[in-house]
């Protein structure tokens, strides 16, 4: 496993790998995740686009390796304390600030190698599903932290580690800008550190300096994932994980002229560069317009390739009655169409706070296996007319099966099987 991106990226004879005949999404025994075990329900992916990176029958069925590679203390928190050693901190930037460099680095490199594990992948291949989003922030490419800035050092051959796991199985990947130069949303520790408020004369990361880097990052991140056999099975990559969408319009507006088609020349200058042929390109991903941070498209000149991510967590849904019926029928009636190829690329079981504790329907979730597991199916039935899905999370220490996909199949509420899966609908 090479550490130094330099050497990563003078490796341009491995570009071999991205030949069309090669990208069959078959694993290293010969088996494939997306053909072996179609749909009965006649879904088609990706809905009749071509493309070697849209692959097979089978509708996108993923997990997000949430908190591998930036820790989220709210679903991690044993992990932040005992293995990242971060105590009170409350983000990544504040941790290494207080912990020191060395002593943060020998501290994450411990979680990284332990978080999700080739058990963990093999496990879940052993469930059906076939697709991994991996949420990363920009530090990864240790170049681009300005000296002012605290992040942990030497994730990256953790990162093709994993995707080699996941490509020997099969698995098609999702790499996504997940944590933005200075924060694209304030006071979330999924962006790595906590920002104030982000307004017209504060902006964070929506400033042509801090698109800047994001860009950088993504011309690199192609050039890595083109240039490494590990990560063969990268098909897409995500220029920016929920943007703030309650923030002054014109930093919006800014987004979307500036940087999202400065983050689509980023990825395809650098493909060009490497003489990557255009059914051989990565799939750009935006989030959609359903999310609230306007058109994608507005300002795109080109959209070859382009996908979208739709986030559609119910518990946040004023709309939705907080009953089961209220959850099942607002999913069984939920259109997450538009923007097209679509993948609802985060989403859970949990329901609103005000009941997810407290109200019997929902709580203890052992004595409501039966609702949880008719509400998956409901919203299995709707995010698979689009183009499939990606629970949140694969693995938490909550608790609660609502947030970690791996405890909801031990509990019983998602089968193996995800072809046996009840629609209620």
């Amino acid at each position: 496993m090479l550490s130094k991106i330099s050497t990563l990226l003078a490796c341009s004879a491995l570009a071999s790998a991205w030949m069309p005949g090669q990208k069959n999404m078959t694993a290293v025994d010969g088996n494939s995740l997306f053909e072996s075990n179609k749909p009965s329900n006649g879904t088609h992916w990706p809905n009749g686009t071509a493309g070697h990176w849209l692959p097979g029958t089978l509708p996108i069925r993923g997990v997000n390796l949430g908190s591998q590679f930036i820790i989220e203390p709210w679903m991690a928190g044993t992990e932040w304390t005992n293995v990242a050693k971060c105590g009170s901190a409350q983000s990544e930037f504040d941790c290494v600030l207080a912990e020191g460099q060395d002593a943060a680095n020998t501290n994450f490199q411990a979680h990284w190698g332990s978080w999700i594990t080739q058990d963990d992948i093999n496990q879940m291949s052993d469930y059906g599903l076939n697709t991994i989003r991996i949420p990363v922030g920009y530090w990864i490419i240790e170049s681009l932290k300005y000296d002012s800035e605290y992040f942990p050092d030497g994730a990256l051959p953790f990162l093709e580690q994993i995707c080699g796991w996941a490509s020997d199985k099969g698995f098609y990947i999702i790499i996504d800008l997940h944590g933005a130069p200075y924060a694209q949303t304030s006071a979330n520790s999924f962006t790595g550190q906590i920002a104030s408020d982000i307004t017209d004369s504060d902006p964070h990361f929506y400033q042509q300096s801090q698109y800047d880097r994001a860009t950088s990052f993504l011309d690199q991140m192609t050039r890595l994932i083109h240039n490494t056999t590990s990560m063969r099975n990268v098909g897409m990559l995500e220029v920016l994980n929920e943007p703030q969408t309650s923030i002054p319009g014109d930093l919006l507006t800014s987004m979307r002229q500036n940087y999202y088609p400065a983050a689509y020349a980023a990825i395809r200058n650098a493909e060009s560069d490497m003489g990557i042929t255009a059914n051989n390109q990565l799939h750009v991903q935006f989030m959609n317009e359903k999310w609230g941070a306007g058109d994608p498209h507005q300002y795109l000149t080109n959209d070859y390739f382009a996908a979208y991510d739709d986030h559609r967590y119910l518990k946040y849904d004023p709309s939705v009655t907080v009953s089961q019926d209220g959850y099942i029928s607002a999913s069984c009636g939920d259109d997450r169409g538009g923007d097209s190829p679509t993948i609802v690329g985060e989403w859970s079981l949990s329901v609103a706070a005000s009941a997810e504790g407290t109200d019997p329907q929902f709580y203890p979730v052992s004595n409501n296996i039966d609702f949880y597991s008719r509400w998956f199916g409901a919203q299995v039935q709707a995010y698979e007319k689009q183009d499939g899905w990606i629970f949140w999370s694969w693995k938490a220490q909550l608790n609660d099966p609502r947030w970690s996909y791996q405890e909801a199949v031990a509990a019983g509420i998602i089968p193996t099987d995800l072809n046996s899966v009840v629609n209620p609908c």
